[in-house]
């Protein structure tokens, strides 16, 4: 009886807990959101000086997560409004490429309201907005705070779409594969987003708590933040979640972090 019983115990204790085959595949794939013409002058990403001269070349990009059967796009990029910044294929396009229709994408997460963040929430009306209270908060004020364009965003604001203000981290899927995180400090409610892959491993997507990799790796602060303090604690969160989980960190707007995921549509797995 007790060799019995010691054998069912051993084995409960080498099989993979249940929950875990129980978890949806998780994958990521880039999505280009918007055309930069080459290396920008970066000298207001550091309220200390210390880019006089400096040139980088930074793009915009949005993220597709899909999560078994449903779907988060992150960050909706520039505007498709045929300016020279406008992505050469709008994010309803590219899902297409991928046999999604934007009635299929369940959330849209913004990192932040910056409108190279927004740009084409317009295009996504029926998924569920997710954004830092801090952020909604900025947005909705009535008048705006200054710097701060809602239009994009007003089909949640009028209350035509569903909206979920996160203050601190959010579960998104509730299994811990894809967590939101608050990094307040270059907006009130800025978040980054940390999304766990069976095969890739855990990936770390900055928003923009880092522009580009001088500036992360140094943890400059742009002149245009809302608060220094914030951010400066956000670097070291941000950080210490890196190592602790052995993240691939992706600085969503550095062109040197492109080929971290592999080229669309192909998707992180």
């Amino acid at each position: 009886m007790k060799r019995a019983t010691l054998f069912v115990l051993c084995s409960a204790l080498l099989s993979p807990p249940l929950f875990a085959e129980s978890v949806p595949e998780v994958g990521i794939a880039r999505l280009d959101c918007g055309t930069t013409s080459g290396p920008s002058d970066v000298a207001r990403f550091s309220d200390t000086y210390a880019y006089d001269g400096f040139k980088v070349q930074l793009t915009y990009s949005c993220y597709l997560i899909k999560h078994g059967d449903e779907y988060l796009v992150w960050d909706a990029g520039q505007p498709d409004d045929g300016s020279p910044r406008a992505p050469k294929k709008n994010l309803v396009k590219l899902l297409g490429e991928l046999g999604i229709k934007p009635e299929q994408v369940n959330y849209l997460g913004i990192s932040h309201y910056h409108g190279d963040h927004i740009g084409q929430s317009p295009l996504l009306p029926d998924s569920t907005l997710l954004i830092g209270t801090g952020d909604w908060d900025a947005l909705t004020s009535n008048p705006p705070r200054p710097g701060v364009n809602p239009e994009p965003v007003k089909h949640w604001i009028s209350g035509g779409g569903k909206v979920e203000t996160v203050m601190g981290d959010k579960d998104i899927f509730g299994d811990g594969t894809v967590v939101m995180l608050g990094m307040p400090g270059h907006t009130p409610g800025h978040s980054s987003l940390l999304v766990k892959l069976k095969e890739k491993g855990n990936v770390l997507i900055s928003g923009d708590q880092a522009h580009f990799h001088e500036n992360y790796e140094h943890e400059r602060v742009p002149t245009f933040n809302t608060n220094r303090a914030d951010t400066l604690a956000s670097f070291d969160r941000f950080k210490r979640i890196a190592e602790n989980v052995d993240a691939t960190v992706i600085i969503q707007h550095d062109a040197r972090d492109i080929d971290k995921l592999p080229a669309f549509p192909q998707m992180a797995r």
